[in-house]
């Protein structure tokens, strides 16, 4: 008996749709899944509930297949052998997208030769599947793919602690004897490298940074202090627990219910602003202050994401860039404290530069009736470097290089200004806690969970940083000032941060309740020099310890700061948003103070150009390759009196061998 064509043509139709759950579920939700479901983090500092999680999880698996399938669908308006041929297409496309993503890992192709290669395989491949049976068969098993993907991410993956999280932290430490509970204000901030704070005489540089000076005036320095990880989600673990990382798990409490949070939460109040990590649980720290960022971030980021790890090129881009502290302004939260009269720093606008965690932190800072634990993750000086010393802020592309000729120093630049900022905020945390009657009686934490590269090709903090840089990437400001200490000293033992809790404790007379791998500053210090860092948890690298040098900071070229007058034309360059020079107002704590683009072939790369902002030169940058971007300059206006308010002349000059200036028209 003949099958019925509509049961034929049901059967056929499930078939394709099969296929292209298969398919669409290798190029987008298993290489989605599998990047969200290692970074943990990443819904960590969005503050992402499970229930959000949960939609942008069938969002991402459901979405993009529905609507391929449904424009496949749509073409059987136009008979059968059109959806048939449009079916092909359609297969053909997505394994050319599948290619370009798996010849990335494979092969060293990038760029326009991956997309063709790409484009080779998509034909071949829906040759194939028009050809013979078989390739549809294999797709149609494949269908159960993303099943699978789903199910590790919410079962197996690290992230799977925050979308479904299991226990509520360990138990809590106990007195040690008839000690005295201080106040405990720790302030972790993020990617700083101790020799950032160095002069060349291996001490703080206290005209760059006269307040992290100032607070060491006052503290222990522990000058010899290393991270145990160049990742946030490890490093600040093993801070809070004393324990080195041991395994890939999210910096949630479910996987680290032993941490200072539970260890104090019995005898200490806890006020605790996170970041990327979620150690705190709901029985000890009330809610974040700070509001969601809601579904909306999620998706732009992830939509982000996905054109990060299926485009043709290595994307330039750190993921931990978007993680962009919230001002106050934008969280909608009251000023923390009254400005002072500070002629050095732009106070008047510090409340709406600084990021909302910063300022509910200041308000948290005041006397209480039980012993209160003051806790600060902030991600300063981390990039996205935005700020300058004064504390305006500024824009940057995003895909803007941070290696390469020239720009290797733009970044370390970036970093050194955003450094300045965070050293005002210091300042302000010391104002508040003497004017809140805190400081004394008050043990005060200031550290980084690690620092950064800024080595030429080994810039960030991965191995390769490591191996060339360890210098710059382990090694991490530590000051304890311990209640009542009133002036600074330099201990070089070999601290590693493991250190910093079982320290904590004994100063805060907490016992804890299990054992750790660090060592209190009240024993002995350690016989071995040796330093254990891990790229990955339970894969620790040793190298020997020892304060690093700092590196020579450029010297700054003798033009910088001069006055210059019209001189001769010499040609164009382009500068992008001009008209940011035509309307400005410093005011909003905003400015221009980033200049980028591009000039003409015929100026050879390592020619000089002078950047001048209403007649003085602010800043002498290197002509380079073209990056991606086709930028072959950019430079950082750091001193914000350059700008007024109004219209702004910007001019950028080539500077020839003899000094001569030669004006370049700007478009």
């Amino acid at each position: 008996m003949a099958e019925p064509l509509w049961d034929k043509g049901w059967r056929g139709e499930l078939g394709r749709l099969l296929e292209i759950v298969a398919l669409v579920g290798l190029v987008v939700t298993q290489p989605l899944l599998d990047v969200l479901g290692r970074s943990p983090d990443f819904f960590l500092f969005h503050r992402a509930d499970p229930a959000q999680i949960l939609l942008l999880l069938a969002l991402v698996t459901v979405l993009p297949t529905a609507a391929v399938a449904l424009l496949g669908a749509l073409s059987r308006l136009a008979g059968r052998t059109t959806r048939a041929l449009t079916h092909t297409g359609l297969v053909g496309l997505l394994v050319a997208a599948l290619a370009v993503q798996v010849g990335r890992h494979v092969t060293p192709l990038r760029g326009v030769p991956l997309l063709l290669v790409a484009v080779l395989a998509g034909a071949a491949g829906a040759a194939a599947h028009r050809r013979w049976r078989a390739p549809g068969r294999v797709l149609r098993l494949a269908a159960a793919g993303p099943v699978a993907f789903v199910a590790l991410f919410l079962l197996a993956s690290p992230t799977s602690a925050v979308v479904l999280p299991r226990g509520d932290g360990g138990a809590a430490g106990t007195a040690q004897g008839s000690a005295v509970h201080p106040p405990v204000v720790m302030l972790i901030l993020d990617e700083l490298p101790l020799v950032s704070l160095l002069g060349a005489d291996g001490k703080i540089d206290a005209g760059r940074y006269p307040h992290f000076a100032e607070l060491a005036g006052g503290s222990t320095w522990y000058r010899n202090s290393t991270g145990v990880s160049g990742w946030t989600p490890n490093a600040l673990p093993a801070m809070l627990t004393g324990r080195y990382p041991a395994k890939p798990v999210a910096p949630h409490y479910s996987q680290y219910p032993d941490n200072i949070f539970t260890a104090f939460g019995g005898l200490y109040d806890i006020r605790a602003e996170e970041s990327i990590t979620r150690l705190c649980p709901p029985s000890r720290c009330e809610q974040p202050v700070t509001p969601e960022q809601g579904l909306g971030v999620l998706v732009r980021e992830t939509g982000k994401l996905l054109g990060r790890v299926a485009g043709p090129t290595e994307s330039a881009v750190d993921p931990e860039d978007s993680y962009r502290e919230q001002t106050r302004a934008e969280a909608g939260l009251d000023a923390a404290e009254p400005v002072p009269a500070d002629p050095k720093f732009r106070w008047d606008s510090l409340d709406d530069n600084q990021p909302a965690r910063f300022t509910s932190f200041l308000a948290g800072l005041k006397p209480t009736t039980r012993p209160t634990l003051h806790f600060l993750h902030l991600l300063m000086p981390h990039s996205p470097w935005a700020y300058l010393p004064s504390g305006a802020r500024y824009d940057a592309p995003e895909d803007l290089p941070n290696d390469g000729a020239g720009w290797v120093d733009l970044a370390r630049q970036r970093h050194l200004a955003q450094l300045g900022y965070t050293d005002r905020l210091i300042g302000e945390t010391l104002r508040t806690l003497r004017a809140n009657g805190l400081y004394d009686q008050a043990l005060v934490v200031v550290t980084a969970d690690h620092g950064v590269s800024f080595r030429p090709g080994a810039q960030g903090r991965g191995m390769d940083a490591i191996k060339a840089a360890a210098g710059e990437v382990a090694w991490v400001p530590t000051f304890v000032k311990e209640p009542r200490q009133q002036a600074g000293r330099v201990d070089d033992r070999n601290w590693e941060h493991v250190d910093l809790l079982p320290t904590v404790a004994d100063e805060a007379g907490v016992r804890l309740p299990w054992r750790v791998d660090g060592r209190s500053a009240r024993q002995a210090p350690r016989t071995d020099g040796t330093k254990h860092f891990y790229d990955r948890p339970g894969e620790p690298v040793t190298f020997p310890g020892g304060v690093p040098a700092p590196p020579p900071l450029p010297t700054p070229h003798p033009l910088v700061g001069t006055e210059v007058r019209a001189g001769p034309a010499a040609g164009s360059a382009r500068v992008a948003d001009l008209a940011a020079f035509t309307a400005t107002d410093p005011d909003t704590g905003a400015l221009p103070a980033l200049v980028w683009g591009d000039v003409p072939d015929r100026i050879p790369d390592g020619t000089l150009l002078a950047v001048a902002v209403n007649g003085r030169i602010g800043a002498v940058v290197p002509v380079v390759p073209a990056d991606p971007g086709g930028r072959r300059f950019a430079a950082l206006l750091a001193d914000d009196k350059l700008f007024h308010a109004g219209t702004n002349q910007l001019a950028v000059f080539q500077v020839a061998t003899d000094g001569t200036l030669r004006r370049l028209s700007l478009s």
